[in-house]
């Protein structure tokens, strides 16, 4: 296989079926599915055996008990169970169009990582996509989002079906190409190299600190917002804290400041 895509959950099941809907629908078939689950209760790991029997997807699930945000813990035990050389990382509330894992894949270059990002979507337009408007493609045209409550919004050119307009943009975009948690990749053999995820790192600016030790080690950040495209489905976040994001920030002051690209609290800890 060419690729492993890594989704993350946390007890979300029916907002993960969508999104693996998604990758049974995908126009590139050579990929496995690592999901990389932060403590989920049974009913994911039952809709996982469902799908895996309904798609030809396959799918490893990489779980650990519940002990709180501990996305960066189960990302580096889905990185080790990963069998492809390649490594595309999402979210299981981020819908991929058909041609999402091909993009990731025609845009790959050595000494690179691509940075993607998504396209919000309120609850109710999240709540009301099924699994026919995924197989159709539906959920990714404009003009029937907007058929379902969608404002008009100049970023709303996101889902532009012009391959002159998606390259114009992507060139211009003025938004800094960063590692993007719900929808980036990179070579494996780089993610070891930078010892994975820091696993101090809570909610908030844990992905970025990951891509600036990337771009440490060498890395350009290649965009592909306007290639790689992911409708990302509304959810709380009860797990966002103020104590978190400070003790974030510290890491990451601390990771600019010294140019650090290994972290002592990441692969490691699971290697051993």
């Amino acid at each position: 296989m060419q690729a492993s895509v890594i989704i993350s959950t946390y007890n979300k099941p029916e907002w993960l079926r969508k999104v693996l809907i998604g990758y049974a629908c995908q126009d590139f078939k050579d990929f496995e599915i690592v999901i990389a689950d932060d403590g989920s209760g049974p009913e994911t790991a039952e809709m996982l055996n469902e799908i895996q029997k309904q798609t030809d997807l396959t799918i490893n699930h990489v779980w650990h008990p519940d002990e709180g945000f501990q996305k960066t813990r189960i990302l580096n035990k889905a990185i080790i169970a990963s069998s492809t050389n390649y490594l595309i990382f999402t979210d299981g509330d981020c819908v991929p169009r058909k041609d999402f894992v091909k993009s990731h894949l025609r845009n790959r270059e050595e000494s690179t990582f691509l940075s993607g990002g998504h396209f919000p979507l309120s609850m109710e337009i999240s709540e009301l996509i099924d699994e026919s408007d995924i197989q159709s493609q539906r959920c990714f045209d404009i003009d029937w989002l907007k058929s379902k409550g969608l404002k008009s919004n100049f970023k709303n050119v996101k889902l532009s079906k012009n391959k002159g307009v998606t390259h114009l943009m992507n060139f211009i975009t003025p938004t800094k190409a960063t590692w993007n948690g719900g929808n980036a990749s990179a070579w494996k053999k780089d993610i070891l190299s930078v010892n994975g995820f820091d696993e101090r790192m809570k909610y908030g600016g844990e992905d970025r600190e990951f891509g600036e030790r990337l771009e440490n080690a060498g890395l350009e950040a290649k965009r592909v917002r306007y290639f790689a495209i992911v409708v990302h489905l509304e959810h709380e976040r009860g797990y966002v804290t103020d104590e978190a994001w400070q003790k974030n920030d510290a890491i990451r002051s601390e990771t600019k400041s010294l140019k650090r690209i290994k972290t002592s609290h990441g692969l490691n800890l699971h290697t051993d």
